[in-house]
């Protein structure tokens, strides 16, 4: 292993990740009690402007007022992008104004390391001003070509602030590369395998080199479940943590997903214990059920056990 590790920051249970629209206060409640572990109330895409300046009224209302904490939810915002008007307002007032239940902002559209910077200099500031004790997280969407080809050193310097995630945006994405495609997430039938593999896979190496956590973005069609579940599976594949919903009906789906079945997680157990036998021998391998392990077994192992340690701590 290199001397240079960057450990994660803050650990959090983030399998499904619930979109709600900032304009439709009416959805909060239900949300909350979704059983989604993350949700973000948008100021940005799912805000037409004339609606912008209430729905950051109804969000700061719906965190101070409903109890998040106690329906397991880390909340989150979707704030609007550093090149609109709105932007600066929505740090300002959500941190004024509601600052103290706010676990994160996600900054959408984040092309250079410079953007994140931004949030935090604003974040630092603003914290300090009214005395807050938590520290408000910072999670970036990589959503253009920009992001995506600056993904290695957004994570790096992220890192070493206040970012926690990457989530892959993939409509914009797809907008800003002028890939074909139709269905938010979905695959286009002339292209031979998953046109967003490499993209992911991309993002998802930044966040495990740097310690940040990689979430994978929405699937469209919400009348499609098996599309969704095959978008998540390929997703968890390539190490994503959780993914999306757009509606309430794919909580269920993200959360069985990039939850570790339980014959995975005895499976680890048993290697980790095999593998604890083995070195009170003195040896550095073992077999288990016909097949070698060894220290990179182990580690994949850690993994498992914990992200299932994880899991059931926050039920």
């Amino acid at each position: 292993m290199s001397h240079t590790l960057y450990a994660a920051s803050i650990q959090r249970v983030q399998r499904c990740e619930l979109a709600v629209p900032g304009s439709s206060p009416e959805m909060f409640e239900k949300a909350m009690k979704s059983g989604a572990d993350f949700i973000f109330l948008d100021l940005e895409d799912a805000v037409a402007p004339d609606d912008k300046l209430q729905a950051r009224k109804n969000i700061i209302e719906a965190i101070n007022d409903l109890d998040w904490k106690g329906h397991g939810v880390t909340i989150s915002v979707r704030i609007n992008g550093l090149d609109t008007q709105y932007m600066v307002r929505d740090v300002v007032d959500l941190v004024e104004q509601c600052g103290a239940k706010l676990d994160t902002v996600l900054i959408p559209k984040v092309g250079v390391y410079a953007d994140v910077y931004m949030v935090e200099a604003m974040l630092n500031q603003l914290e300090m001003q009214q005395g807050l004790k938590n520290k408000i997280g910072v999670e970036a969407l990589i959503e253009t070509a920009l992001g995506m080809a600056n993904v290695e050193d957004i994570a790096r310097n992220g890192a070493l602030g206040r970012l926690e995630a990457l989530h892959f945006g993939v409509a914009d994405y797809a907008a800003s590369n002028r890939a074909r495609t139709t269905n938010i997430g979905g695959l286009n039938p002339d292209y031979p395998g998953d046109q967003w593999h490499f993209a992911i896979s991309r993002m998802t190496v930044a966040c495990r080199a740097y310690g940040l956590r990689p979430i994978d973005g929405p699937f469209g069609d919400i009348k499609d479940p098996e599309g969704y579940k095959t978008a998540g599976r390929r997703a968890a594949a390539l190490g994503c943590e959780g993914k999306w919903a757009i509606h309430p009906s794919q909580v269920e789906l993200a959360n069985e997903i990039f939850t570790p079945p339980a014959a995975e997680v005895d499976k680890a157990k048993r290697i980790l214990v095999a593998l604890k036998e083995a070195a009170a021998q003195g040896k550095g391998a073992a077999a288990l059920d016909g097949r070698l392990i060894d220290a990179a077994s182990e580690k994949m192992a850690n993994n498992v056990v914990r992200a299932a340690e994880a899991i059931a701590a926050k039920k």
